[in-house]
């Protein structure tokens, strides 16, 4: 517990917004790297413990141990875009167990590259609505606000796509949101 105090301590200083990790880490890993860091320091030291869920194929918990991960490496040599695996846990609250297989991530594959392909088709031309703007802007923030509800995030997105702004209030929109999306919805 106390090298991975060190190193967050080492890289990122005495004070920490957000710390991550599996839910198998909140005791008695994180409870530890809490107590020693305080101690150390003589203040609070993180904000913010997300502990995100475990990742299970069809027999479990996926894990080293049972010889059974996933990589970003093994999906690109399969031949997907890791954007879409992105999309395919976005999809879900991080704190549900989300079970993997190939059909899922096909299917997600294909959402991921028929939206990627509306909000490429949207014509960059005219004025931003800025109270269509705020007003789907403030919806994403509380979504967020909602412990990262990315599922609801994400629906965001298709509901910009069909409210009837203009498509260069759509695309500021969806570009914002993509800044936390991550999934490249933006770029051709």
């Amino acid at each position: 517990h106390i090298e991975c105090s060190g190193i967050a301590i080492k890289n990122l200083g005495e004070y920490l917004d957000i710390h991550c990790g599996g839910v198998d880490n909140i005791f008695p890993h994180h409870t530890n790297e809490i107590a020693q860091s305080e101690a150390y320091f003589g203040h609070k030291w993180c904000n913010y413990w997300v502990h995100g869920e475990h990742l299970n194929d069809a027999s479990g918990k996926m894990s080293k141990s049972k010889g059974e991960t996933l990589t970003i490496s093994t999906l690109i040599n399969k031949g997907y875009n890791p954007l879409s695996y992105r999309f395919m846990c976005l999809q879900s609250h991080y704190r549900k167990q989300l079970t993997f297989s190939y059909e899922s991530l096909d299917g997600a594959e294909n959402a991921y590259k028929k939206l990627k392909s509306r909000v490429l088709k949207l014509d960059n031309s005219g004025d931003i609505d800025n109270n269509i703007y705020d007003e789907f802007n403030n919806k994403f923030k509380k979504y967020l606000e909602d412990d990262l509800n990315t599922a609801n995030a994400l629906s965001l997105v298709y509901d910009v796509l069909k409210t009837d702004c203009n498509d260069t209030t759509k695309l500021k929109l969806i570009s914002d949101f993509d800044m936390v999306l991550s999934l490249d919805l933006t770029k051709k």
